[in-house]
């Protein structure tokens, strides 16, 4: 079946994809060939050579053509499908989601920049945020005229949000915002950033905290690029010197930031995960006839470990699916264990690619015998293939997006009730 056999325009953003598939018999398989065959007819052309591209150590490819085409998909209905239609989203079913993250990743698309606003901002703005907010910053998600970051960490609160020392002052109709944040993607060409700041002098804790929405392009803002061990430098540091905010550019009341933040994460661990894992298994796949052609499958513990992977895999498959369907006991402790699962997963296959290379993998590809200027690494310098780029960007898989440690106290003290982690 193809998208054409359907009377509907599936790519039509004025259908509501949410009713129509509760009454058509066959919804999924006419939905997956619509999605399958836009791809095929529009990653063409000038859009042909972005295949791959962006992924994982890799956002600063093309990202200027990224970005035209998420609004080349936007244009044709494809962006926020899971949003309500009032909010200019499509209404699609969770199904209807899940196949379109695994056929984009099927077709090896290129990595989405609006991932922020489309993922986790648009979907906490229409769950916490006002009709004004709304009104204001949903349609630029939703046709990608407008980027978002995310200011949570900081030097000294990594991945322990409520540590938070940024602070923001009400201050004659307007939020005075002063700290840093770190390790926040793709600031450098986003044009707001929703904040969490320290509102109530004197809190502790998750107590105090406000999320703001902050515009980054004012004198008060300064974003530095943090080179990464790829020598790519996709994230930076963003330090706050009065820097400000209108007064009603607040999401829930103040004080409501941890209540806020914590929904945004929730909708971190999406339907989209199950495209990620799609990303996966073709990097698996990729590995695997590797190891066919260099022989190392013939090793017994390579072809094991490969066997390992592969059943990696299916259980976060099993996972994420189980997840969806709502067969949780808690959905704090869900989005932990979804993390712990993949994370690690995704480390040991770039430690596993770097065994199935073998030595040439440890060399830059402007080493020679004559010329060794690669003896000492030099991120600037160096252009590393693709599993040299798995291994070293790998290494922060189990640390951004909440470390393992946290993730595993969450997981003890939330859902299994054990004694709180002695903290200072």
């Amino acid at each position: 079946m193809t998208a054409q056999s359907s009377s509907i325009n599936l790519a039509d953003r004025s259908v509501d994809l949410g009713k129509w598939a509760q009454n058509t018999p066959d919804a999924a398989a006419v939905f997956t060939a619509a999605v399958r065959d836009w791809l095929a007819e529009n990653l063409t052309g000038e859009f042909a050579s972005l295949r791959g591209r962006g992924g994982p150590g890799s956002e600063h490819e093309f990202f200027a053509e990224r970005l035209e085409w998420d609004r080349h998909l936007a244009a044709a209905g494809w962006t926020c499908l899971g949003w309500p239609v009032e909010h200019g989203g499509r209404g699609a079913t969770i199904a209807q989601r899940i196949i379109f993250h695994q056929e984009y990743a099927r077709a090896n698309a290129p990595a989405r920049v609006n991932h922020l606003g489309e993922e986790l901002l648009g979907p906490t703005l229409i769950e916490y945020g006002t009709p004004e907010q709304q009104k204001r910053f949903l349609p630029g998600i939703v046709d990608v005229t407008e980027l978002w970051a995310q200011g949570y960490s900081e030097p000294g609160a990594g991945s322990d949000l409520a540590g938070v020392a940024t602070s923001a002052v009400l201050d004659d109709g307007r939020w005075v915002i002063n700290g840093q944040k770190i390790w926040t993607s793709l600031a450098h060409l986003s044009q707001w950033a929703f904040v969490i700041a320290r509102t109530e002098k004197g809190s502790t804790r998750h107590h105090g905290l406000s999320f703001l929405l902050v515009p980054l392009d004012q004198p008060g803002v300064t974003i530095r690029p943090i080179q990464q061990i790829t020598g790519t430098s996709e994230f930076n540091e963003v330090f706050f010197d009065d820097a400000v905010a209108d007064a009603d550019l607040i999401v829930g009341a103040p004080g409501d930031g941890w209540k806020v933040a914590m929904g945004l994460l929730q909708f971190e661990r999406g339907v989209s995960t199950l495209g990620q894992q799609v990303g996966f298994a073709r990097e698996l796949e990729n590995l695997v006839d590797l190891a066919k052609a260099n022989g190392a499958i013939d090793d017994p513990e390579i072809a094991s470990r490969l066997r390992r992977a592969r059943i990696g895999l299916i259980v976060m498959e099993a996972n994420a699916r189980r997840t969806l369907a709502g067969d949780i006991v808690s959905e704090a402790g869900a989005a932990s264990v979804a993390k712990l699962l993949w994370a690690n997963w995704h480390r040991d296959l770039g430690q596993l690619a770097t065994d199935v290379v073998g030595a040439p993998g440890l060399l830059g590809p402007d080493h020679t015998s004559e010329g060794r200027a690669n003896d000492i690494y030099d991120p600037e310098n160096v252009e590393l293939d693709e599993w040299q780029r798995l291994l070293l960007f790998t290494r922060a898989d189990t640390i951004y997006g909440g470390s393992n440690e946290v993730q595993r106290n969450i997981i003890a003290e939330r859902v299994l009730g054990l004694p709180r982690e002695a903290r200072p």
